[in-house]
């Protein structure tokens, strides 16, 4: 499997024709594996591809996300469904901690905000949402697999067309609770959880269909894009009815709504940068240094087998304060990852920053 995503990702052949019958062979034996329940093969060709060639690791992990959340059925004399598992991160901050007896106790919220779904255009009027009444702790997301979530799709697709009320075991099985809430009474808290559902539509929507011109396909982006940010100052509202008991005693942001193990990566990866903005921050006030007096050195470096970011804070006379790593997926963007850490610096009030090229 990883060899044949290093021939679609980097092909040494130039007929078209052979690559895409290659391409086709590794979706099919992606959704062999899904079907058969067989995660350790899926998972094992992403660590060997991930250590040999990083645009074969980009691709099949893309591939076997996409196959494991995304599912297509054909009915003869029917139009071709298609039935997808998404998932928003969302930011909770609060005193306290969220307390999960509390959640989802508002009828009204939680129906108003799967409604919200098409009437804010995020998916077609033709088409099918459900919301779960269940918001994931990172835990619990992070314990989701490939195929688990191949089985979770399938079980809501059956009970979304079935002719009378079915149950979900797969789905069921995935909502274990939240870790335990550890914070004081009253202690600030910024906690990270995913809002996960599900949406059944035609293949051949037009509603979903991206232009192949590129000016209109970003049109077409920028414009979803413009929608997304209307629908997040309604459903924060709602979202806070849905998680507390005192909605004022919360407030949420929003990440962007993605397929579920996309946007799983993005929540994980918006808690490694606030988790590093805290620690600057602690270091700074420990020091009794303000931020602007303060500088960065910012560099990719190894920790074990594993690439990460890695910020280190100086203070006057050049003094080490802190050095925070920041885990680093090997198939990041880096110029993009660098400029998440500037920003993040920049947000802290660090202006002086250094950039530490790769391998210096």
């Amino acid at each position: 499997m990883a060899e044949l995503a290093l021939d679609v990702a980097v092909p040494e052949d130039d007929d078209e024709a052979v690559v895409r019958q290659k391409n086709d062979e590794l979706n099919r034996m992606i959704l062999n594996a899904l079907r058969k329940k067989n995660d350790d093969v899926l998972y094992d060709a992403i660590d060997r591809a991930r250590y040999s060639d990083i645009p074969a690791y980009q691709l099949l992990r893309a591939s076997i996300e996409e196959a494991s959340g995304v599912v297509v059925t054909r009915r003869e004399g029917a139009a071709a469904m298609e039935i997808n598992a998404f998932a928003i991160p969302l930011f909770v901050h609060g005193a306290g901690g969220l307390k999960e007896s509390e959640s989802f106790a508002d009828p009204d919220a939680f129906e108003a905000l799967v409604d919200s779904f098409r009437s804010a255009g995020l998916e077609s009027e033709g088409a099918q949402v459900v919301l779960v009444a269940h918001a994931y702790d990172p835990r619990e997301a992070a314990r989701i697999t490939y195929c688990e979530l191949n089985e979770i799709v399938r079980d809501v697709h059956a009970s979304m067309t079935a002719k009378k009320l079915t149950a979900a075991p797969a789905l069921d099985r995935s909502m274990t609770g939240w870790a335990q809430n550890m914070a004081a009474a009253g202690a600030p808290t910024v906690e990270l959880r995913f809002l996960v559902g599900f949406a059944l539509k035609r293949v051949d929507d037009p509603f979903y269909a991206i232009p192949d011109d590129e000016t209109r396909a970003e049109e077409y982006f920028e414009a979803r894009m413009a929608r997304y940010r209307t629908w997040t100052e309604l459903a924060a509202p709602l979202v806070r009815r849905c998680l507390a008991a005192n909605p004022d005693s919360i407030e949420v942001n929003l990440l962007y709504q993605d397929l579920f193990f996309g946007a799983f990566e993005d929540g994980v990866e918006e808690l490694a940068t606030l988790r590093m903005m805290t620690q600057l921050n602690q270091a700074l006030e420990s020091s009794g240094i303000e931020p602007a007096a303060a500088s960065a050195r910012v560099a990719v470096a190894a920790a074990e087998d594993d690439l990460v970011m890695r910020v280190t804070l100086f203070g006057q006379g050049g003094a080490v304060l802190a050095t925070v790593d920041k885990p680093l997926d090997v198939g990041a963007e880096l110029e993009a990852e660098i400029e998440d850490v500037r920003d993040a610096l920049a947000a802290i009030g660090i202006g002086n920053v250094e950039v530490e090229a790769a391998g210096s």
